[in-house]
């Protein structure tokens, strides 16, 4: 079924909603749910199809050009769509750089564009800003570079006269600013003050990616994002001032991030001590997956 319902896609148009949506979701399914050797040959086949990659050059495009809602948030068909688009995106990022696929067709996008989406939501669903944070993940994992994606910069932006000169700093993050970065780092701590789960977990996944690029760009820049104050207030909100567990995904988390990058004005000895404390009381075979898998990687950095 994949050919003909790639097929399909190539041949719709952005506002063809009702097909596009759960086509794209089969096609999100089909390079997950299987094995690596039909994964490989999914990829092969989504990215040879040139008009299912201009389709979905347009449908990402729609994120920033459609009018923001007057209503309070709730997920549209249009908004359906565009979580499809992003997260389908993001896996063929992930799977073209995991088997170095054959890329027929790349994708141009603003960055400036894709984080103003999650700095500035304008009532934007917290599955649709779920869906951006995944793309920005594969991307940061991957430097900005990959053969399947053009990523258009404030220097190389269409019109623009001559690049501009950049500081020592945006220089060393590029295609970064250290202005974006510090703009990004504060929506996503407001986004975790929301205290929904998925929203949470998604945060954090890209708080995590990110402070693991910028140590790889520039260390002292990555230790003084980690080291914010406002990050221990963060940590007591998720607690909901300490009457919550410390054995939450999203807590142990942040804290393992915290103490890989010395921050220690976030994360004290007691707060350590609190944790190692809970997790010696709780019976372990009884704490979710997700949990489990955290307190495995804190313990490890301890």
């Amino acid at each position: 079924l994949l050919f003909p319902v790639s097929n399909l896609c190539g041949k719709c148009r952005p506002r063809d909603t009702d097909l596009l949506q759960p086509s794209l979701n089969f096609l999100y399914w089909s390079l997950h749910q299987t094995t690596p050797c039909s994964q490989q040959r999914a990829v092969a086949v989504l990215l040879s199809n040139v008009s299912l990659l201009e389709l979905l050059q347009k449908v990402l495009e729609r994120t920033w050009l459609r009018s923001p809602p007057s209503e309070p948030a709730y997920l549209s068909s249009e908004d359906a769509l565009l979580c499809s688009g992003w997260l389908l995106v993001a896996s063929l990022l992930l799977y073209q750089h995991r088997y170095n696929t054959e890329v027929h067709q790349t994708l141009s996008l603003d960055l400036a564009e894709v984080l103003n989406a999650v700095i500035f939501r304008k009532k934007k669903p917290i599955l649709l800003l779920v869906s951006i944070m995944q793309f920005l993940r594969a991307v940061l994992r991957q430097n900005f570079s990959s053969p399947l994606l053009v990523i258009v910069g404030q220097n190389t932006a269409q019109g623009a006269t001559q690049p501009q000169p950049l500081s020592l700093q945006d220089a060393a993050l590029h295609p970064l600013t250290m202005r974006q970065v510090f703009s990004l780092v504060v929506s996503l701590q407001n986004l975790l003050v929301h205290k929904d789960l998925l929203l949470s977990q998604a945060v954090v996944a890209c708080l995590e990616t990110l402070v693991e690029y910028l140590y790889m760009k520039n260390q002292d820049i990555a230790l003084h994002v980690a080291s914010q104050p406002w990050h221990r207030f963060l940590v007591f909100t998720l607690l909901n001032g300490g009457q919550k567990s410390f054995l939450q995904p999203e807590v142990l988390r942040l804290m393992t991030l915290f103490l890989k990058y010395q921050s220690s004005n976030i994360i004290s000895q007691k707060e350590i001590s609190q944790i190692l404390q809970e997790a010696a009381e709780a019976n372990l075979a009884e704490l979710p997956e997700a949990t489990s898998r955290a307190l495995h990687l804190f313990l490890c950095q301890v």
